[in-house]
């Protein structure tokens, strides 16, 4: 089976190009399911409940968060509710949202699928590695195919949290740099793994925000809004094939198509 993971969707020009192209992609690169980060789909942080519609109804099956999980405190009606979107496992346990969640596929396989927040150049937060295996321990051992988010700053975190799960999980693919890396491997106990997927959003950019508004704060200390980009959209993300009954992957590929190739269809949401 073939999944697409998604990477962090970025404000207004990141949705639309999801919006255009999933269906289509579904089709022509054979999908079973596709995945997306979705903490940044709000104006660039959050996510709202009118959004994570617009994303369900453009063919996003199951959906991921990270640091800005709670930054829009009207998705807490969704978090609490809606059994495919899932919050970072090592937040606190009293916090909204589930740590995992199990959808079906296209073509009838279940999918578990959990987030995780990295601790290095992070705000404070308990350890992932405890997270990890409390989340394992929980999901039925008959749900053989395990797709991990690790929303983490470090490469070498990334790495290593791709070692652990090493032959535990179907695939371990980071977010939260944006940056897309060339790194995307099968590791030797069978796990997906590529440090970072990259941004679902504009390129001409600072990591999906305005080159003028981020060199303006940077050069001269002086607060400006960080808008959202509207430049060079591009969807990135990497298509993981799994073996469904081992749950062990056998390939990953990179995917970045442009919003020049999937024309636009008209907003269907009014955030930024």
């Amino acid at each position: 089976m073939r999944i697409l993971f998604i990477g962090d969707i970025v404000g207004r020009p990141g949705r639309d190009i999801v919006c255009a192209a999933v269906e289509r992609l579904k089709t022509e690169r054979e999908l079973d399911l596709v995945i997306a980060n979705a903490e940044n789909a709000a104006a660039g942080s959050g996510l709202t409940p009118a959004i994570y519609r617009d994303l369900v109804r453009a063919g996003v099956d199951a959906m991921t968060l990270g640091d800005h999980v709670y930054r829009r405190k009207e998705i807490y009606s969704v978090l609490e509710s809606e059994p495919n979107i899932v919050k970072p496992a090592n937040l606190p346990p009293d916090s909204v949202g589930r740590e995992w969640a199990v959808v079906t596929a296209r073509n009838g396989v279940q999918v578990a699928v959990a987030c995780f927040l990295g601790q290095l150049f992070m705000k404070p937060i308990d350890n992932p590695w405890h997270a990890a295996d409390r989340v394992l321990a929980a999901i039925p051992s008959d749900v053989r195919v395990r797709i991990f988010d690790f929303h983490a700053e470090a490469t070498s975190e990334m790495q290593l949290m791709g070692r652990y799960l090493d032959g535990r999980v179907s695939a371990v693919l980071g977010t939260h740099t944006h940056v897309p890396t060339a790194d995307e491997c099968i590791l030797p106990a069978g796990t997906a793994f590529q440090c970072d997927v990259g941004m679902t959003g504009p390129f001409d950019s600072i990591i999906g925000r305005r080159i003028d508004r981020v060199m303006e704060t940077t050069l001269t200390s002086r607060p400006t809004e960080f808008d959202v980009a509207t430049g060079d959209v591009r969807l990135c993300g990497s298509i993981v094939t799994v073996d469904p009954t081992s749950g062990q992957a056998t390939a990953i590929e990179r995917l970045a198509i442009s919003a020049t190739d999937y024309p636009t269809p008209k907003p269907q949401s009014p955030q930024h």
